[in-house]
């Protein structure tokens, strides 16, 4: 129970994080950063389970 709701967690901060870099216009190398990094956490939840 409890690992469903952090990845639904997971996912929701994702789709934040997406979002977030969508609005930063003119810096590609930061939007690209914090759009791996943002999503790599819900990758790795996945992974670990």
């Amino acid at each position: 129970m409890a690992e469903n709701r952090l990845a639904d967690i997971s996912t929701e901060f994702a789709v934040k994080i997406l979002n977030l870099a969508d609005s930063i216009k003119g810096h590609y190398s930061l939007s690209n950063q914090l759009e791996r990094s943002g999503t790599s956490i819900g990758a790795n939840i996945r992974k670990a389970k």
